[in-house]
């Protein structure tokens, strides 16, 4: 079994956010032996539901019991921006897909459960992670002045913003690599990606 590729995001006044680098992941409970891509603290079962990026668009499959916008779900399903999914009897999850011009999504936590380690959000992470002031990035950030893009090039992660960057203690012009563990900051923002 190949790990999953994801990490978390912590944003500077901003909180933390689960990103998943996977076009298919594995929603369920957390159990001691993994498995499972986001693992969420409720009355789940250790496999619960698969979201799958398909193209532009995104596929939730249920395993066991699962509801959208009210719906059961048998077999699988699109899903559309604003979306309820429902996992059991009440893990609710919103999801957003706010950037008109990116494949990447968000899962919205629509009641009080978290994954474990505890995280703000999901990120579907296509090929890149908008973070800025605008209600169209992937993770909303009012106070910083301009967007910061994460983003994929020849299976490598890069970061891109406004001004110049430092990452990991090294500086870099308006973008640089970056790597599942690493610290960004630039004159108005700060973020620190953390393996899971």
């Amino acid at each position: 079994m190949c790990q999953p590729d994801r990490f978390m995001l912590w944003g500077d006044a901003v909180g933390g956010y689960w990103v998943c680098l996977d076009n298919e992941i594995l929603l369920g409970q957390p159990v001691e032996r993994g498995g499972v891509d986001v693992p969420i603290l409720g009355d789940l079962s250790h496999a619960h539901a698969r979201i799958r990026r398909d193209g532009e668009g995104y596929l939730i499959e249920a395993i066991r019991e699962v509801r959208v916008d009210g719906r059961g779900v048998a077999g699988a399903l699109p899903l559309i921006d604003g979306s309820l999914v429902q996992l059991g009897s009440n893990v609710k999850l919103r999801f957003r897909r706010p950037h008109p011009l990116s494949a990447t999504a968000r899962l919205d936590f629509a009641s009080s459960h978290r994954t474990q380690p505890s995280a703000d959000a999901v990120i579907l992470m296509a090929d890149t992670c908008i973070l800025g002031p605008k209600p169209t990035s992937h993770v909303v950030c009012r106070k910083w002045p301009g967007e910061v893009v994460l983003y994929r090039h020849e299976g490598n992660l890069f970061c891109r913003g406004p001004g110049e960057l430092e990452i990991d203690g090294r500086q870099y012009g308006q973008k640089g690599p970056i790597s599942r563990d690493s610290r960004i900051s630039g004159e108005h923002f700060a973020i620190c990606l953390e393996k899971i």
